[in-house]
């Protein structure tokens, strides 16, 4: 039998390389961008064409790279952070694989432009689908310039792939916010087909996160501080008003690198339990600093993903140290912060390496007096009138409901009562129905507020113009469906800057909602089509207008929303498979007694 295995020509195996690192052009982005500031870089700029696909040019101002390093970093598995096998155990730079510019080059068209600080001529290369084309000397000026052109243009198989633009360059927006977020120190700047995105100045965290998010999240945001000896932790957690149902604004980050963790992510989530309603997720910032040695990047090709060798303690870190700083700032009970166990065995492993006396710390104690009642007649409230109240009370909830006649052409009584859980059970006929009342609501505001064909939905005019800070995303968000806008009833522009003014809203939309509508518009990014956006405004809209089940505590408000109801033709579910109402079965009941 003849031999069957050969070894893979560089070029294919270049091309399956790049398919564990360059997913999408948001892959590229990162890698050049750790490149810029692993050279040293103090200005870095971001130039995007068609989200990536065609064009991703990244401009720094480093150190450059010599005629022969220029040559050599296009080669598989050649990088300047690793010489031997104990340096990928304390890595302190990004990039350090060597495999991310040969896979980058592998699957599209890349230029590079560098030159060194102490030399008078720069060096140009150019190299397209992983084969060297020339390399000249040129002009240019000190630092690197990548151009990397026509991603996937070698194997159309994976661009056909990549999603529209919108949803690609949310990706790249994503990196691009990570790297700075990490680097406060270094200027940064993203341009998309020539509109300037972000210009980033140096400055404090703090301005760092205002500059990238908006102004708006300023006041909300407290800061997380703990040091310890082999381990810092800083930052900033959001108040809960700041948090949100859909995740986006969470970064963790150790020695200046993002990476993923839903571990972690829980630790932050259980430093906010009871101040958050239910699916709602904290707004966070959080900077880890330890030794490289005690962790280990290299377990993922993209690098996001972190192992650590006492992650068990970081959680209790991360959690304690949020809990005491939401206390400090009044957002949380301050008296008990539930201190966890293993944030005690790691002070006192802290304590232990530095030869410290081993004394205890012995936590405060509060004293309650069991038997205080605040209640008692010497606090101004006689015993006896509070008896007098409770038998009220079991009088008022123990009373007959009456019985009331909701259709006047109708020859039968229909009762209807509230039940404590927001429910209410209606008489219909022969059928007793526990009803929802919030969701009946909900496919009545629906299906009175569906788009049509009739034109533009009436708007009224606002007396004093609303005022709504854009970040930078949502700007860019605003422009590309700010066309739509006038038709649903909203007449609004940019003022000045980032600065969004409405001077009118659609009927039916009160001015105290205005703000809240417009940041839960601009929450979700990607629209694909008119009809996609129409859609979640319409969603959007519906939410805003209904009522829960408990904000229906009158009969009135009841009785009319059953009539409107009964004029849809009363349907039993919500367009999403939901029950409006669920007919109470009376005749199993028999069985019980």
């Amino acid at each position: 039998m003849s031999d069957i295995i050969q070894l893979l020509p560089d070029h294919v195996a270049n091309q399956i390389a790049a398919g564990e690192v360059v997913q999408r052009p948001a892959s590229i982005v990162k890698e050049l961008l750790e490149n810029a500031i692993d050279a040293d870089a103090s200005k870095i700029e971001l130039i995007v064409r068609d989200a990536g696909k065609n064009l991703i040019q990244v401009v720094d101002d480093g150190k450059g790279m010599s005629e022969t390093d220029a040559r050599m970093a296009f080669e598989r598995h050649a990088t300047s952070k690793i010489r031997g096998t104990e340096d990928i155990f304390k890595i302190a730079t990004k990039g350090f694989r060597g495999e991310a510019l040969a896979s980058i080059a592998a699957v599209s068209q890349v230029e590079l432009r560098t030159k060194q600080k102490e030399t008078n001529i720069g060096t140009n290369i150019y190299i397209e689908g992983g084969v060297f084309q020339f390399q000249d000397p040129v002009q240019t000026s000190e630092g690197s310039n990548f151009l990397v052109k026509n991603l996937f243009f070698n194997v159309p198989a994976r661009r056909k792939f990549l999603k529209n633009n919108n949803i690609e360059f949310r990706h790249v927006i994503d990196e691009f916010q990570r790297v700075a977020l990490a680097h406060e120190n270094l200027e940064f700047s993203l341009f998309h087909d020539d509109e300037p995105v972000f210009k980033l100045r140096k400055g404090s965290q703090m301005q760092r996160i205002v500059d990238i998010f908006g102004r708006k999240l300023q006041p909300q945001l407290i800061p997380i501080k703990e040091d310890i000896i082999w381990c810092k932790l800083h930052g900033f957690v959001a108040k809960p008003e700041g948090a949100k149902k859909t995740r986006g604004e969470q970064f963790i980050f150790v020695n200046g690198r993002f990476f993923k963790s839903p571990y972690f992510n829980k630790a932050v989530q259980e430093a906010f339990e009871g101040l958050l309603l239910p699916g709602y997720i904290p707004t966070f910032f959080l900077f880890l600093e330890l030794d490289p040695e005690k962790i280990d990047v290299n377990i993922h090709p993209q690098k996001t993903e972190v192992k650590f060798e006492d992650e068990h303690l970081i959680f209790a870190l991360i959690r304690s140290t949020i809990k005491r700083s939401l206390g400090i700032y009044n957002v949380a009970p301050s008296l008990d912060f539930e201190r966890d166990p293993q944030l005690d065995d790691l002070m006192q492993k802290t304590f232990s390496s530095k030869g410290s006396s081993g004394g205890v710390i012995k936590m405060p104690e509060i004293v309650v007096d069991k038997d205080y009642n605040p209640f008692l007649e010497e606090r101004g409230v006689k015993q006896a009138e509070i008896q007098n109240l409770a038998e009220m009370y079991h009088q008022n909830i123990s009373a007959e409901p009456s019985k009331i006649n909701l259709f006047e052409d109708e020859d039968f009584d229909e009762d209807l009562m509230r039940l404590p859980n927001g429910y209410w059970l209606f008489n219909k006929g022969d059928r007793t129905l526990m009803l929802d009342l919030g969701r009946m609501h909900r496919l009545f505001v629906s299906e009175n507020n569906k788009p049509t064909k009739k034109g533009a939905t009436n708007s009224h005019a606002l007396l004093f113009s609303l005022e709504y800070h854009m970040n930078e995303i949502e700007k860019n968000k605003y422009k590309s469906i700010k066309k739509y806008l006038p038709e649903l009833g909203f007449d609004m522009k940019i003022a000045h800057e980032s600065v969004l003014r409405i001077d009118a809203v659609p009927e039916g939309l009160k001015e105290t909602q205005v703000m809240k509508f417009l940041e839960d518009l601009f929450d979700i990014l990607d629209y694909k089509t008119e009809e996609e956006f129409t859609q979640y405004y319409q969603n959007q809209w519906t939410k805003m207008q209904s009522k829960s089940r408990f904000d229906f505590i009158y009969k009135k408000d009841a009785e009319q929303l059953i009539k409107d109801f009964t004029a849809l033709g009363f349907p039993e579910f919500l367009p999403n498979g939901k029950r409006c109402y669920y007919e109470v079965p009376f005749n199993d009941f028999k069985n019980k007694f």
